[in-house]
């Protein structure tokens, strides 16, 4: 049989398929909407850099948020006013996660004001002034341990006891802010916090094993020269200018670009990623 298709037939086959198209594309945003609205999102360290443009673009997606802060209170209450300025439903929340009793009340918190957690980005995290290993003595190393490890540990395990479908919960996703210090090292400057990050690079594998049957996925992303206030805390506020020029793509990164890979980890986009890894470094 001998089927023939004009032109015009094959505009509107096209048309139809870009109209499919487009269909599923809405459909597609939509579910991501419903996820969203439907999702606690708790990021720690959420005043600033990093955790407060994460913060923000999470709500601008639908998530209710819980700004945690450990000192700067100032700051978390800025970035909840930007949210809730926007529409955005959000909260800040003290505790310092090195605590343990903190990320006790810190997640209790959140149940009562903001529902149970769904979503977590393990953000805080510290530095301390630039020095090699031989002039570090044990305190600083147990102040950095302690926020950068010990804290995502305390955080993840709150998390677990509400997300996995073990205890009850509906599933959830977390998100590990690691660095491309985990891989570099951090010569001269911070081997310590780099070390901090190689321990989470490793906790996000096991967790992410761990809780596969139960609902939670848990990945990482790690964060290149960033410009955010953290390098102040390690005596040089310009740091990125000064090691940009190592970077492939010449350029620091912003706090922005790292939310977005964050996000799209913590969505249903990502449904089938669990135990990986996204550098966002600009190839370094």
């Amino acid at each position: 049989m001998d089927v023939r298709v004009s032109f015009r037939d094959t505009d509107e086959l096209r048309g139809v398929g870009h109209a499919r198209t487009r269909h599923e594309r809405h459909a597609g945003d939509a579910r991501e909407d419903r996820q969203a609205a439907m999702s606690v999102l708790i990021v720690t360290g959420g005043g600033r850099g990093i955790g407060a443009a994460t913060a923000r673009l999470a709500a601008s997606r639908g998530y209710v948020v819980c700004v945690n802060y450990r000192t700067n209170r100032e700051a978390a209450e800025r970035t909840v006013a930007d949210i809730r300025e926007r529409g955005g439903r959000a909260e800040a929340i003290a505790a310092d996660v090195s605590m343990e009793g903190d990320v006790q009340r810190l997640f209790d918190g959140c149940d009562s004001t903001l529902g149970p957690v769904t979503a977590l980005v393990n953000n805080a995290g510290i530095l301390e002034t630039q020095t090699r290993v031989e002039f570090m003595d044990a305190a600083r190393l147990h102040r950095v341990f302690a926020t950068n490890v010990i804290g995502s540990f305390l955080c993840a395990r709150e998390a677990v006891r509400r997300m996995s479908t073990r205890y009850g919960g509906k599933g959830g996703a977390i998100v590990n802010v690691s660095s491309g210090a985990s891989r570099l090292g951090s010569p001269g400057e911070y081997v310590d916090y780099a070390a901090t990050k190689g321990a989470l690079d490793t906790m996000t594998i096991g967790l992410a094993r761990e809780v596969a049957e139960e609902g939670i996925r848990v990945n990482a992303v790690r964060a290149g020269f960033i410009y955010t206030e953290i390098h102040a805390s390690g005596g040089e506020p310009n740091r990125v200018d000064r090691v940009k020029s190592l970077v492939p793509m010449k350029r620091g990164g912003t706090a922005d670009e790292v939310a977005r890979a964050i996000l799209w980890l913590l969505s249903d986009e990502a449904s089938y990623a669990t135990g990986a890894f996204l550098d966002v470094t600009g190839g370094k």
